[in-house]
């Protein structure tokens, strides 16, 4: 009998040990309680700062247009189109429903025009336009779309449309989501149009058109200036945002929220907790120069390497970042090399742990050399600047 008291005050002994350390953990933070899957990531590291259920498959609703508005981005920074091209309306494009801007078949509004339309009303009509005047088909423009989630490395999304309109096997992740925004926030002048509450179309016609942006946390949580939020009645509330304050960029992602007043206050709270725990040094700007490397055969002998994003250290507030390191990691070219083309990374390491990769990009264009350089130069008669 007395074995068998000491054995059960053994237990209780136990179990009060660990009962502090087990409601701990079921204290623990929940930022998306009503959403099916969301994640949070700090944008210039990719630093995940909250995670569930990140890797579902769901459908994006009007999110997918985060991916039509990076090979919109894309084309214009390669030169593919301009701001005040003319956009032409094709019947197609404009007998798409849910969100739009009421294009008539044959009508045209400038590229500028057309992104106002998708990043800020969400419009399906003016991302199908944009999707043949880039692709010359629809069909086309999803090609690229999913090509363009494979050069990211994205593995749980699959694209059918440019505009989120329900669709078999249309799919993403708040992970691929999350990654998709990070890249469009590469282009950053996206921001002047997702983070515009409001616009204008039409404007000096008797058919002006007010648009209001669908995210409303660009109005009202200091800071938001993004992205693009989706509905349909499968997908419910969704929503994929990024506000900045100070240093510090933040991207959340939520699916599957069943109002939007759940949507937007999930997001919230996700932002409200990354403010208030963490904080960023940047270390260097989009475009800054970090190095040099040799060019085979090129009409220069050297090549800039460019950072083609921001790239900053995240740290919980309070602690110091210090024992910093940065790696500049070039690769050997051989000529020709296009402006934008990757050509190295840089490494950021703390006490010797690797911190984060960013890709270096070709500053400029360097085409081979001619017959007559590659003479002069082996025979030493090349000038000093190379040329």
């Amino acid at each position: 009998m007395k074995r068998m008291i000491s054995a059960i005050l053994m237990l209780v002994l136990i179990s009060s040990a660990f009962a502090p350390f087990a409601a701990a953990e079921e204290k623990k933070t929940e930022l998306a309680e009503g959403a099916k899957s969301a994640i949070m990531i700090e944008r210039d590291t990719g630093t995940v700062l909250y995670d569930k259920n990140s890797h579902e498959k769901l459908p994006p609703a009007s999110m997918t247009k985060i991916m039509t508005m990076i090979l919109i981005m894309e084309a214009i920074e390669k030169g593919q189109i301009k701001w005040e091209d003319k956009v032409r309306t094709s019947e197609y494009a404009a007998s798409m429903g849910g969100s739009q801007i009421f294009l008539e078949p044959g009508e045209e509004m400038t590229v500028k025009e057309m992104l106002l339309g998708i990043s800020i009303g969400s419009a399906n009509d003016a991302s199908v336009a944009m999707a043949e005047h880039i692709a010359g088909s629809e069909e086309g423009f999803v090609e690229k779309m999913n090509e363009k989630v494979k050069d990211l490395g994205l593995k749980d999304t699959n694209f059918k449309n440019p505009t989120g309109l329900p669709a078999s096997d249309h799919v993403s992740s708040a992970h691929d989501m999350s990654m998709m925004a990070k890249e469009l926030l590469r282009h950053q002048e996206i921001t002047n149009f997702t983070g515009t509450y409001e616009s204008y179309l039409r404007e000096d016609t008797d058919k002006k058109f007010w648009l209001v942006n669908t995210n409303k946390l660009v109005r009202f949580y200091p800071g938001v200036d993004g992205l693009k939020t989706g509905f349909t009645n499968e997908a419910k509330y969704c929503l994929t945002a990024t506000a900045k304050k100070d240093n510090m960029r933040v991207i959340a992602v939520v699916f599957g929220a069943p109002t939007p007043k759940d949507r937007n206050a999930e997001i919230s709270k996700m932002f409200d907790y990354a403010f208030s725990q963490y904080k960023t040094q940047p270390l260097f700007e989009k475009g800054a120069s970090v190095g040099k490397t040799k060019v085979s055969k090129g009409k220069d002998k050297e090549v800039e390497a460019m950072t083609n994003e921001p790239v900053s250290l995240l740290a919980k507030k309070g602690e110091k970042l210090d024992g910093i390191e940065k790696k500049v990691k070039l690769d050997k070219l051989k000529a020709p090399v296009k402006k934008g083309d990757a050509i190295g990374k840089l490494v950021i390491e703390k006490d010797g742990k690797q911190l984060s990769e960013t890709p270096l990009v070709a500053k400029q264009d360097v085409p081979q050399a001619s017959f007559w350089q590659l003479y002069k130069r082996a025979f030493g008669m090349f000038t000093k600047t190379g040329k």
